[in-house]
């Protein structure tokens, strides 16, 4: 069945475009701010580890309940309510006044930035399907690479006016912002056509039913794993990059910061665009197309990933970090469209709930125990190998799942 697309759909993806903007950029700013802040609170890099590893444990744990009031309440309310927190959590950051305070702080930004992502990925998959879901899904997750391409930025703005500077403006911004959403944004309403391709017509949304639909899938595991192991790798190398490029190649604070963030994210907006595109063509002809990107990505990126690690070479490194960051695009891209191939619709947002819930968990860990290594006298280029061998093998596990028609 062919699916008409709307100019709504895609103010839909520009609107949430500037809400994962936002999203990522007011996370990551602490990651580029390292030395002000271990010395303005005298902390150590276990400690400086621990601000996003909370971050993620909270975000993580409240992913699955924030994906499931989604479904079963309001896409937009849930989109809505997360930004006004986050945004008045990113204000509050720039007035800590102790660690214990930038921890809380840390724990209640997880929570509410923990029901974003998998409401606004299930709203524009619920308006784009088959031939733009990949391009829509790819579109948006660009806004979250120009939010970490600009939390480098973070670097820069402590030179010039202080670490808490940031916090400030971009707190304000958000708040404005949650209110023009709450004006414009608009629920999509599911009917019996959109859901004959996939499931009986049966709208009612229950956490007994969404846990024995997506649980019962033996692809769903698979998934869960191989997200698991991305969120180890992406989280080492969002907590971790931009101290690791400032020692091992010498740079400043600031340069270290958007390095680390900027091409990644110029690689990664490639492969959203690129791999959305072919993802979206490929798969009319084959319903696996979407997996088979998902795999020729990090089968090309993970080498490169183990690179960056090893070189001693800064020109090498940047080359590496743009092939990691268009192999993860590729990814991005396809996620939430491979899931919908999975899981029933009415369970999706609760579904990637689920995934955010596992990869934040073990990411968090993972920031932490490189903040513990790195104490340890534990080089972050034997970490980043590591994770590399480790990204290849978890993505050859997608080779087993399986999925319906789009």
């Amino acid at each position: 069945m062919k699916h008409t697309v709307n100019r709504y759909a895609w103010l839909i993806v520009a609107l949430l475009w500037v809400v994962a903007f936002l999203n990522y950029l007011d996370r990551i700013l602490i990651t580029s701010m390292h030395d002000p802040i271990v010395a303005d609170f005298k902390l150590s890099d276990a400690q400086f580890g621990l601000l996003t590893s909370v971050f993620l444990w909270s975000y993580g744990i409240l992913s699955p309940f924030g994906g499931f009031f989604a479904d079963k309440y309001s896409r937009k309310k849930v989109i809505v309510f997360s930004v006004m927190v986050w945004s008045a959590v990113t204000l509050w950051t720039g007035f800590a006044s102790s660690f214990s305070e930038m921890l809380v702080a840390r724990i209640i930004m997880g929570i509410s930035e923990a029901c974003y992502i998998p409401a606004a990925l299930a709203l524009i998959t619920d308006y784009h399907r088959g031939r733009t879901r990949s391009l829509a899904t790819g579109l948006h997750m660009s806004g979250l690479y120009a939010g970490l391409a600009l939390g480098g930025i973070g670097g820069y703005i402590a030179e010039l006016w202080g670490w808490r500077y940031g916090f400030h403006v971009f707190g304000i911004v958000g708040i404005v912002y949650s209110f023009i959403l709450l004006k414009i944004l608009k629920d999509h309403q599911r009917t019996q056509s959109d859901l004959t391709e996939v499931v009986p017509i049966d709208l009612e949304v229950n956490i007994r039913g969404a846990l024995k639909n997506l649980f019962s899938k033996a692809s769903f595991y698979v998934l869960l794993f191989y997200f698991a192991v991305l969120g180890i790798v992406n989280w080492l190398v969002y907590g971790w990059l931009p101290t690791f490029l400032k020692e091992h190649f010498h740079l400043d604070l600031g340069e270290a910061g958007i390095s680390a963030t900027g091409y990644i994210q110029i690689g990664s907006f490639i492969g959203v665009i690129v791999g959305g595109i072919l993802a979206d063509r490929w798969t009319r002809k084959n319903n696996r197309g979407r997996i088979y990107m998902l795999i020729i990505g990090f089968t090309l990126g993970a080498p490169f990933l183990f690179l960056m690690a090893s070189t001693s070479v800064f020109g090498i490194a940047i080359i590496a970090m743009l092939i990691f960051g268009l192999a993860r695009g590729f990814n991005d891209a396809n996620l939430m469209p491979i899931l919908r191939q999975v899981a029933d619709d009415r369970y999706i947002a609760t579904g990637y709930g689920f995934l955010n819930f596992l990869s934040t968990i073990v990411g968090g860990l993972m920031v932490y125990v490189g903040g513990a290594l790195k104490d340890a006298q534990i080089d972050l280029s034997i970490i980043y190998q590591f994770s590399a061998v480790l990204l290849l093998l978890a993505t050859w596990t997608l080779f087993a799942v399986k999925v319906k028609k789009d």
